[in-house]
């Protein structure tokens, strides 16, 4: 079967699938905006027909790390730097990350490769400062309902990716998307992560069905994130083959100079030629969906 006869069927199979998301999400609802939305940052465009890859530390730890991990993922062509500045850890003797001077790294990294960043806001008081560095605002799975930060960021100009909550239905994730759109930024992304269930192999269950629910539905990007799906980094290039397949636009992945060194998330990370297997492993799926990585 050729390339363009797989995007055809996968393109009828989200078609024909029932309703299952009311439609009290009218700006999210894909019923009332029938165009997807395209997101320009920098030049880059977030859901179009190029698999978008972001790439970096879940926490930034020091200038060489990022700068370290900035050329790599440059290099093998991820479009978007990420690391987290502020960490809202469940232990509260976890790394916390370093704030300000976190947000001040991630520019330099920028600076040097190239590339956009995304980093994650905790507080809605934060949304000025930490939207004044970085390109898109992510907003974690930990406050995915924190309803005050979302208005925050609905506020801002910047663009948003979502992260869908631990034990969240997608009606609950797309009425947290809701509450950004009707604050006025169109501009959001939705992050499927993984959620919880009774199962231990893996760090949290990747709901792939999610993926073409949401496409089906809404007129959002979509991407997935497998380093905190699965726990695993293992398993990070099989579920992102796997989500690619099923119709995502993008991948946010934890990657690091040196995993076992990690001060946060070190055992979901690749590390710099694990993240060069993990960009080549993806070009095949891409290209059998028709699209350009």
């Amino acid at each position: 079967m050729q390339a363009t006869e797989l995007l055809t069927v996968s393109e009828e199979i989200i078609t024909e699938m029932p309703c299952c998301i009311k439609s009290d999400v009218p700006l999210v609802h894909r019923k009332n905006n029938t165009d997807k939305t395209l997101i320009n940052v920098r030049g880059t465009i977030i859901g179009g027909d190029k698999i978008i890859v972001m790439a970096g530390p879940c926490a930034v730890e020091s200038m060489d790390q990022i700068m370290a991990t900035a050329d790599a993922v440059k290099k093998e062509g991820a479009a978007f730097l990420r690391g987290g500045a502020y960490k809202p850890r469940t232990s509260p003797y976890s790394f916390q990350g370093l704030g300000i001077q976190g947000l001040k790294i991630l520019a330099e990294g920028r600076k040097r490769c190239g590339l956009p960043i995304v980093t994650e806001v905790v507080d809605p008081q934060l949304v000025d400062v930490v939207s004044s560095y970085a390109d898109i605002l992510q907003v974690g799975a930990r406050n995915m309902q924190n309803f005050a930060l979302l208005k925050a960021v609905g506020k801002c100009k910047k663009p948003v990716l979502l992260k869908r909550g631990l034990m969240s239905t997608i009606q609950e994730f797309l009425n947290a998307a809701e509450y950004i759109l009707s604050e006025g930024n169109p501009n959001v992304i939705l992050c499927e992560r993984g959620i919880r269930t009774f199962e231990t192999a893996t760090r949290n269950t990747l709901d792939i069905s999610a993926i073409p629910i949401l496409k089906q539905q809404t007129h959002l990007p979509v991407f997935v994130d497998p380093s905190h799906a699965t726990g695993v980094r293992e398993l990070i290039i099989p579920v992102s083959r796997a989500a690619i397949a099923a119709g995502a636009d993008g991948i946010i992945v934890e990657v690091h100079p040196n995993p076992g060194q990690a001060l946060s998330d070190g055992p979901q990370s690749l590390d710099l030629q694990e993240f060069s297997n993990f960009m080549h492993s993806l070009r095949p799926i891409v290209f059998a969906m028709d699209r350009t990585l």
